[in-house]
């Protein structure tokens, strides 16, 4: 009996040890490994995304609060000192044909602009091409109505250049003739070529044509004395292109619908657009046809001198480069571990997203409150913007003529050495899908076919889609871009959203990752992306959090602002208001000044700013203490301060929420 007592009391131990032993290394791989959550095409997702540090003293990051460092920039583009209204007597007019996207518009008008003051000259209202070269739209409005207000935009620049809305009739019959010298300056011609080649043929023939296809017309960086043009070029893209009254009506109420969500939201755009993709040869990431697609559009570039680059590239060493956009799922994935919790709001920009809904996937599983202009607007809405149009023919497809019976012999003949390629298949019915878009032409023809009507007709719709994209983007709490500054030097959605933000309110929360770091650390944790390590994180808050502040402005400077500065507007538009800490310029290799040097707001400024500060909608200032909607899965503690917020429709009803929602 002794010894079965014995023999019970070493199993017990031996039992007891395990359990321990058990809870010992749960307990550690808790606390060295991040759990994100294994991807799955769920409703939603575990509320376990992260886990607690178990360390004291450290609070919860602040996910919407404003930066504290950047208060102090304010906008301020007005014109500073011997600026005068521009001369009645004019060297003559200038129009101008815009070609390209969103993006492409807005800063090739406010080079425009800043062209025609340099040359004293009269602007004609550009044409956009978007909305021209499609047939039927809205007989409503003309080609720069179409997008922007005329009013607004003739009546806010009236004391810096002379705007008219057509060429006087002489004019006009010349250009019928092809009599006016017409030029295609590239996006970084510089003042010189205009001065020294453009203005005496705009003096002897008293108009010029300009056609714009690269998003711009005038060098980005200028000469310090010509800071002014520089501030005119804000003044143009900030404020007198204001959009048509319809469309700031339809982007005010989709941003009140959000608002009354009751929680702040972020805007992310993916910059997924073929022709970028093609530029930085991107295509391998994507998979099948999405793959020739891309190609087919790299070889037109190179063909066309656009691109001096190998057709076929490593993709996955140009993403190592930073080249390629980050993935939605990335950015869901950084998201996260930055500790936006998965009710998060996410608005979706951006009017074309290559790969379509599928790439998307991930980041909707990740953040089930992912929401586009469909999920704010009935078609009634959207149909009402875009206004009446001709309707198109519904079956545009043409079948090939059908060949004789002799030229079906000598085909047959030519057909090349035996043995002899089988004979065709048998007729079959050619169905809808196979009529028109790129199915019809990728495995058929190696060159791609010119844009149908309807394609043209999609292209004038997205420069509306894009538009009410960008109220909101500008409008949000936060904004993430998924791929801006691609290096083409060709300007993009979300390089021009950033630089807006930091216009108006350099302050608001304004992600600047860098693509190529980005990258590596991704490249560390590829074979653990959803259970990344507590280390990786670490470097991620940390890069992203940077990149919000100074050091994101100052790297933002460097690479974006030589190709388009409208996506980096300081110093020259901006003012600093007074403070205790003083801040150093930081100048770059070429001695510009990368931060630092704005000029002091007027005084009137400053007590405006003073009085209105607590007034402001959206993002709270830091020093207000406003905690987190949700506390951050990835500390002990969180904030208890801010006040209960009221349910949405969005998540589940029977959901409790937490007192610091």
């Amino acid at each position: 009996m002794p010894f079965l007592t014995k023999i019970k009391w070493v199993v017990l131990s031996v039992v007891t040890l395990s359990v321990a032993s058990i809870i010992i290394h749960l307990s550690l791989a808790k606390l060295w490994t991040v759990n994100i959550v294994q991807y799955t095409a769920l409703p939603t997702l575990p509320e376990d995304f992260g886990f607690a540090l178990g360390r004291q003293g450290i609070k919860n990051k602040k996910l919407w609060g404003s930066i504290e460092s950047l208060e102090a920039l304010q906008p301020n583009a007005d014109a500073r000192s011997n600026y005068s209204v521009p001369k009645e007597q004019s060297n003559g007019f200038i129009y101008a044909k815009v070609f390209g996207g969103f993006a492409k518009i807005r800063s090739s008008i406010s080079d425009l602009v800043a062209i025609s003051r340099l040359l004293n000259a009269t602007l004609v209202i550009p044409e956009i091409q978007e909305s021209t070269r499609s047939k039927g739209i809205s007989s409503k409005f003309k080609s720069f109505s179409y997008l922007y207000n005329e009013e607004q935009f003739i009546a806010y620049l009236k004391n810096d250049v002379i705007i008219a809305k057509t060429l006087p009739e002489s004019l006009m019959e010349r250009r019928r003739r092809n009599e006016i010298p017409t030029f295609k300056p590239t996006s970084s011609a510089s003042q010189n070529f205009y001065i020294k080649e453009i203005l005496p043929k705009l003096k002897k023939s008293k108009v010029i044509g300009l056609i714009i296809a690269n998003g711009g017309a005038l060098q980005s960086i200028l000469p310090s004395s010509m800071a002014e043009i520089q501030r005119l070029r804000c003044r143009v893209a900030f404020h007198a292109l204001q959009f048509r009254p319809e469309i700031q009506t339809l982007g005010r109420r989709m941003v009140h619908k959000l608002r009354t969500l009751g929680q702040p939201f972020l805007a992310f755009h993916p910059g997924l657009l073929r022709e970028t993709l093609a530029y930085n040869g991107c295509a391998e990431l994507f998979q099948d046809v999405h793959t020739e697609l891309i190609q087919h559009q790299r070889s037109k570039m190179i063909k066309e001198g656009i691109l001096k680059d190998e057709l076929n590239v490593d993709s996955r060493l140009r993403r190592d480069e930073g080249l390629c956009p980050i993935t939605p799922e990335e950015v869901g994935i950084l998201l996260r571990v930055m500790g936006y919790p998965a009710k998060t709001i996410v608005y979706l920009a951006g009017s074309e997203t290559f790969g379509g809904q599928r790439v998307l996937i991930p980041l909707r599983s990740m953040f089930i409150n992912t929401l586009d202009r469909t999920s704010l607007c009935s078609e009634k809405e959207l149909s009402d913007l875009v206004g009446p149009e001709t309707p198109l023919p519904l079956n545009r497809f043409q079948p090939l003529p059908v060949k004789s019976e002799k030229e079906l012999k000598e085909e047959w003949k030519k057909a090349g050495p035996r043995p002899r390629p089988l004979p065709p298949p048998p007729d079959r019915p050619i169905y809808q899908h196979e009529k028109e878009g790129w199915y019809a032409w990728i495995t058929e023809t190696p060159t791609e076919p010119d844009p149908s009507p309807m394609d043209l007709r999609m292209k004038a719709h997205r420069l509306l889609w894009d538009a009410l994209d960008y109220i909101i983007s500008l409008e949000a709490d936060a904004f993430f871009p998924g791929f801006n500054n691609d290096g083409s030097g060709w300007p993009d959605f979300s390089s021009l959203v950033m630089g807006h933000r930091l216009y108006e309110t350099a302050s608001y929360r304004t992600y600047r990752p860098d693509r190529k770091l980005v990258a590596e650390l991704f490249n560390i944790t590829r074979e653990n992306l959803y259970h990344p390590k507590h280390n990786w994180t670490i470097l991620v808050q940390q890069h992203l959090n940077k990149s919000l502040t100074e050091e994101g402005l100052i790297r933002q400077s460097l690479l974006s602002k030589p190709a388009t500065f409208l996506s980096h507007p300081l110093p020259e538009c901006s003012c600093r208001i007074a403070s205790a800490k003083a801040t150093n310029r930081v100048r770059g290799e070429d001695g510009r000044v990368l931060y630092g040097g704005e000029d002091l707001c007027p005084k009137w400024m400053q007590h405006a700013n003073n009085a209105d500060s607590s007034d402001k909608e959206g993002v709270k200032s830091e020093d207000e203490g406003q905690a987190d909607y949700e506390s951050n899965d990835f500390v002990d503690e969180s904030e208890k301060n801010g006040s209960k917020t009221s349910q949405s429709p969005l998540w589940d009803q029977d959901e409790e929420m937490d007192p610091n929602d």
